[in-house]
């Protein structure tokens, strides 16, 4: 069976800056992204109906037969046997939710909308899906644990160096290649699980549940409250506590970042603090581009939520529930505003915009850094980003 993971236009604009840049499944939940999630539950490959300007590097495969699941939807395993269960012409709603389709190819290329009448089947399970941009860190410590047991199960850890001091009796997994030296690691509130080739330098401080993904570093002396997922290729030093690093992204220095989200390709300069706290311990709000308002998080603690290929400064702040969008340059003192734009250059004194062609050669140099080319595709992705903010 062919599967293809499709974007809904309204949950991925709910879902911006991040979704900016990618499809909804492509965000990371937990310790994996959505997508690898489905594909480890389906056991096959899936590709994706989204925006058209991601589709040259996010594909959709057509076959005779087709399965069409709703990005944003994590996956278990009753909802995949249900998914797995469609017949032609099925459909599979929670409500007014569409979860999944079981459609021709004469079907998809007829429509540019996934929508269909027949034939619909009501799931009886639970369905958790991804709607808001704050989820990704607070339902972080079950996303991380549900992912652990998936991710370790049947397997054996690597042994673990006992130049280490481990409190608790909690689940630690090391993958093949990963270094872990000289740090303090509390499993007594979660698990810990680091990646492959991963490294954590000594007198790093972690408490579970808490991912390091493959080729990630933790920085000497690095703090970590969980929970917290740091992403592949990543390099994270300071206090870092309840947040996810998407990934290929750095904070080397010390700073804090606190309940937040931080998007690939992103470099926090040193002493970068956010604020995660209201002073009244009132509920954060935080900038929404589907409802172009500012909505209630119902949450007391957030910090930042920042796009993909936008930096920071040293001893930059970041007011609670500031939303930064892609490539964006912030530096200067004072707290910038709450909401910064796409493609802005400056800070507290103002802003001006990101010269495209400047923002060209920055990702150039930073994808060199990781041995990534930033081909004409990626310079696609962000010039459709650049003309639909700024022009």
């Amino acid at each position: 069976m062919n599967y293809i993971l499709f974007d809904d236009k309204q949950v991925r604009t709910g879902l911006l800056p991040l979704t900016f840049t990618r499809p909804e499944c492509d965000l990371r939940y937990g310790i994996t992204t959505i997508r690898e999630k489905w594909e480890r539950s389906l056991g096959v490959k899936t590709s994706t109906l989204t925006s058209d300007y991601l589709t040259e590097k996010y594909p959709v495969v057509e076959d005779d037969e087709n399965i069409l699941i709703k990005a944003n939807i994590i996956p278990d395993d009753k909802l995949v046997e249900a998914i797995k269960s469609l017949k032609p012409n099925d459909s599979l709603v929670k409500g007014d939710v569409v979860i999944a389709y079981n459609v021709t190819r004469e079907f998809l290329s007829a429509t540019d909308e996934v929508d269909s009448d027949e034939n619909q089947i009501e799931y009886d399970g639970e369905v958790k899906c991804l709607r808001n941009t704050w989820q990704l860190f607070s339902e972080l410590d079950d996303a991380i644990r549900t992912d652990f047991g998936c991710i370790t199960k049947g397997r054996k850890s690597a042994p673990l160096s006992k130049t280490n001091n481990i409190i608790g009796d909690g689940e630690i997994f090391i993958e093949e290649g990963a270094v872990v030296e000289y740090a303090t690691i509390n499993t007594t509130s979660g698990p810990v699980y680091i990646g492959k080739d991963a490294v954590v330098m000594e007198g790093s401080m972690i408490r579970g549940p808490f991912a390091l993904c493959d080729h990630a570093q933790l920085k000497m002396g690095a703090k970590i409250y969980g929970a917290t997922t740091i992403g592949p290729y990543c390099k994270v030093g300071g206090e870092v506590s309840n947040s996810m690093f998407l990934g290929y992204a750095n904070k080397a220095h010390d700073g804090f970042i606190g309940n937040s989200v931080i998007g690939e390709w992103c470099n926090l300069g040193a002493g970068t603090n956010c604020s995660n706290l209201k002073n009244t311990y009132d509920p954060v709000r935080l900038w929404n581009y589907r409802e172009e308002s500012f909505v209630s998080t119902g949450l007391q603690f957030c910090g930042v939520i920042m796009g993909d290929h936008s930096k920071t400064g040293i001893n930059t702040m970041l007011n609670t529930g500031t939303v930064v969008g892609v490539s964006v340059n912030l530096f200067g003192a004072g707290f910038p505003r709450n909401i910064v734009s796409s493609f802005s250059w400056g800070g507290a004194s103002g802003f001006k915009v990101y010269n495209l062609n400047k923002a060209f050669q920055v990702a150039e140099r930073v994808f060199a850094r990781r041995g990534k080319e930033f081909d004409d595709v990626e310079k696609g992705i962000l010039k459709h980003i650049y003309d639909e903010v700024v022009r």
